[in-house]
């Protein structure tokens, strides 16, 4: 499920240190802008369309939330923080050049931005590191994939292979965890982060069907009424999904991303049941339980009572709103008993109570270096 822009970038330099150039650019854009997915090689080539030193060149794919606009802004904020100047019109020497080349499949003419990039299909320097990053793309106008840009190219310039680049992502081997299940409490985020992880690592996901329960509305109105159905009725829905997204995957192959394990049962059961109905619903899911693949990694969201509050008034679910701070301070509790009893679980608790890793790109790598930093040891 694509929940990000998908984005070609193309930075050109031939000022001062050029390969630092590059490698700071690349940095900057993966920590402001969005994540840098693939990383052509490194191509010096000549300059074009006035008379200079060569550049070095490369191009990126990222995964951006931004829109176009605003991923424009960004892009010249970078270039700018390195120190380019836009002294004149036209053609120069610069220690920094970040140009959009394409958002997803889309046709942008504004005053500030045209993309595709009307000159793309006219340079070599941007053609070749394209080609490197191994696209399903077409040209929206020209209806052209790269290969049939590449053989139509007036351009013949000499672009000479510097070198290998690696992309930021790359230094995660996420991958070596087949099954990762991401947990939070209520409006802690994470479905969505399950979706930018699995959108960053092409990973397949396991996302928990949970909008169309009866019992959901009715519990928020008479909890005492309608716990032991809701509980029962979350219990058996998400044994059913996992049982049935699992069984399509090879737990030994796939990299899977979901956005819940199904322990959450017992943590929101003890919560809301009375003693007998939870010793009850305790034997049922201990039956269950055992059947269950166990996660590699367990990643649990931790956030305040206060910004889960404003997440769920944000979002706007109607059945959601009377939902009480209590009730929110019981969760978060039985999540973190839970996780303190668990010796056989790889639990990783990340408190993102004051980040915001949908609008910030910053606290989204954060959570991935938490995540890095997870896999240290065996890497």
């Amino acid at each position: 499920m694509r929940t990000q822009n998908t984005v070609v970038l193309s930075l050109g330099t031939n000022l001062g240190n050029r390969l630092q150039n590059v490698e700071t650019a690349i940095a900057l854009l993966h920590s402001k802008v969005g994540s840098v997915v693939k990383i052509s090689a490194l191509y010096e080539t000549p300059s074009w369309g006035f008379e200079s030193t060569p550049f070095y060149n490369c191009a990126l794919l990222i995964h951006t939330q931004k829109d176009a606009n605003s991923l424009l802004e960004a892009c010249q904020a970078i270039e700018l923080e390195m120190g380019r100047a836009h002294t004149k019109p036209g053609y120069e020497a610069r220690i920094i050049d970040i140009d959009v080349i394409a958002f997803n499949e889309e046709i942008i003419s504004t005053t500030n931005l045209q993309v595709p990039h009307p000159l793309m299909q006219d340079r070599l320097f941007v053609l070749l590191p394209m080609r490197d990053l191994q696209l399903d793309w077409r040209h929206p106008i020209l209806q052209k994939h790269l290969p049939d840009l590449l053989k139509a190219a007036e351009d013949k310039s000499n672009c000479v292979l510097v070198q290998k680049l690696t992309a930021p992502l790359k230094s995660i081997p996420l991958e070596q965890y087949n099954y990762i299940a991401i947990e939070g409490n209520i409006g802690a985020g994470k479905t969505t982060l399950a979706l930018k992880i699995a959108d960053d690592f092409n990973a397949k996901t396991v996302l928990e069907r949970f909008a169309d329960n009866p019992f959901l509305p009715k519990f928020y109105e008479d909890q005492n009424r309608y716990a032991f159905p809701l509980e029962m009725s979350f219990l058996a829905d998400r044994y059913q999904q996992i049982s049935d997204d699992l069984a399509q995957f090879d737990l030994f192959k796939d990299f899977i991303v979901a956005d819940y394990h199904i322990f959450k049962s017992l943590i929101f059961a003890k919560v809301t049941l009375t003693d007998d109905e939870y010793r009850l619903y305790r034997k049922l899911f201990e039956i269950i339980y055992k059947e269950m693949p166990k996660p590699d990694l367990y990643i649990y969201l931790y956030q305040n009572t206060d910004r889960l509050l404003a997440n769920i008034k944000k979002r706007g679910r109607e059945y959601e709103q009377e939902i009480a701070a209590e009730y929110l301070d019981k969760i978060n509790q039985g999540y973190l008993d839970y996780i303190k009893s668990q010796t056989d679980l790889n639990v990783l608790l990340i408190d993102v109570s004051d980040r915001d890793f949908v609008q910030n790109q910053e606290d989204y790598v954060y959570i991935l270096s938490k995540i890095q930093e997870k896999l240290a040891p065996n890497t």
